[in-house]
């Protein structure tokens, strides 16, 4: 009996001493995105890319040789992007973290992720602050609000302007956006870039993403009587404006969304007719040409196996290339450790095109990513359609 208790006990003490040994073998990642209110159904998309990309890494030996798990944190608003930090470093102990759908949340998140010395790669939050406060654990692989600012207003000016045949100089264009730092640092780029082009901006209008009634936002507009009405937001104010504008008889010559707008979403609140002829700039689309992101229609097959759907936004694309580059640089740099990533970045040069997105790496002094861009569709029929550039379109026609 003392000897099997004997046995019993070395076994047991084994079994202890061996889980340490197998968590390591596994590498946490910290996913900060909505999982719960109006903006949930993109957290969950810019999670699903991380999801199959996690899938793609693990195949090919995952992070510093570990199997690497997905671990949600919900976050909604700034503090609860603290709070969702505090609790997967400490409770779960992630190795990295990465997100998000919300810049504001992005910017508190990562604040709270610096406490920890973790690691907080971005690829989805816009707000050009991100990168240029110097954060020393922030790293941003996607695009952000300079060149959303950037391609929106040369799709206004080498574009649109044509199209309605008028030269830049006679164009009229408003500029409306949501309050917080995302819609802010595009649209003050936006003003800024299109009357250096020689752009007519004959306004500049903020509201809050939260709001349920923006008739004064779009009486404003509509008053300036723009030929273009440039909207930076989120999919709730976006589709708000939309269906206040169509009430209000507010039909500029082109309406151009920044950032969200091209989405089922959309096309359930407005109705096919609603949304006909817009124009969205937003993340690429599986619908661009092989030629100018590689590998995204084997991207879209894998969507589609894996949730029996299309993709809801093309922000899990850019979420999932966004995962991969996080898993070359951690694995280039031989740690997760913040200092260790940001040094290792400089070993990163490939042209666009080099991704499913279309995008190519090279990063600034600050972190960010300087070959991601957006790129723009139409709504056409009820589809949202690449356009723009000519090379992302491929077969697709304006």
């Amino acid at each position: 009996l003392t000897r099997r208790m004997m046995l019993a006990t070395v076994t047991a003490t084994a079994v202890v001493a061996a889980v340490p040994a197998l968590a390591q073998e596994t590498f946490k990642v910290g996913a900060i995105n909505p999982y719960s209110g109006p903006t949930a159904l993109y957290g969950d998309e810019v999670t699903r890319g991380y999801e199959l990309a996690a899938e793609a890494v693990n195949a090919s030996g995952g992070i510093l040789g570990k199997t690497v798990e997905i671990v949600r944190g919900n976050a909604t608003a700034p503090q609860e992007g603290i709070a969702a930090v505090e609790q997967l470093a400490g409770r779960d102990n992630v190795d990295v973290f990465i997100g998000t759908y919300l810049s504001a949340v992005a910017q508190a998140a990562s604040e709270a992720a610096l406490n920890y010395n973790k690691l907080y790669w971005d690829t989805n939050a816009l707000a050009s602050n991100l990168t240029e406060r110097g954060l020393p654990n922030f790293v941003r692989s996607g695009p952000y609000s300079v060149s959303f600012a950037e391609r929106s207003v040369e799709f206004v000016v080498d574009f649109l302007a044509p199209e309605l045949g008028k030269e830049p100089s006679d164009l009229k264009v408003w500029i409306e956006h949501e309050e917080s730092i995302y819609g802010t640092s595009i649209a003050d780029r936006q003003k800024e870039l299109l009357e250096e082009a020689g752009v007519q901006v004959v306004g500049v209008g903020a509201h809050n993403f939260r709001a349920i009634d923006l008739t004064d936002s779009v009486l404003r507009a509509r008053d300036a009587q723009p030929d273009v009405w440039l909207s930076t937001g989120y999919v709730p104010d976006g589709n708000l404006l939309l269906r206040t504008a169509r009430d209000q008889a507010f039909r500029p010559g082109a309406t151009v969304l920044v950032g969200t707008g091209d989405t089922s979403e959309t096309l359930e609140a407005m109705g096919q007719e609603g949304v006909e002829g817009i124009y969205v700039v937003s993340y690429p689309r599986p619908d661009i040409s092989e030629e100018f992101g590689p590998g995204s229609a084997a991207y879209l097959e894998a969507y589609r196996a894996r949730y029996n759907q299309d993709p809801i936004a093309p922000q899990s694309m850019a979420a999932f290339v966004g995962f991969k580059m996080m898993a070359e640089a951690v694995n280039a740099a031989g740690s997760a450790e913040p200092e260790a990533v940001r040094a290792a970045l400089d070993q990163f040069d490939k042209p666009e095109g080099s991704y499913e997105t279309g995008f190519g790496v090279k990063y600034d002094e600050n972190a960010q990513n300087l070959r991601a861009f957006p790129t723009v569709i139409q709504w056409q029929s009820g589809h949202p359609v690449t356009i723009y550039p000519v090379s992302a379109a491929g077969d697709n026609k304006p």
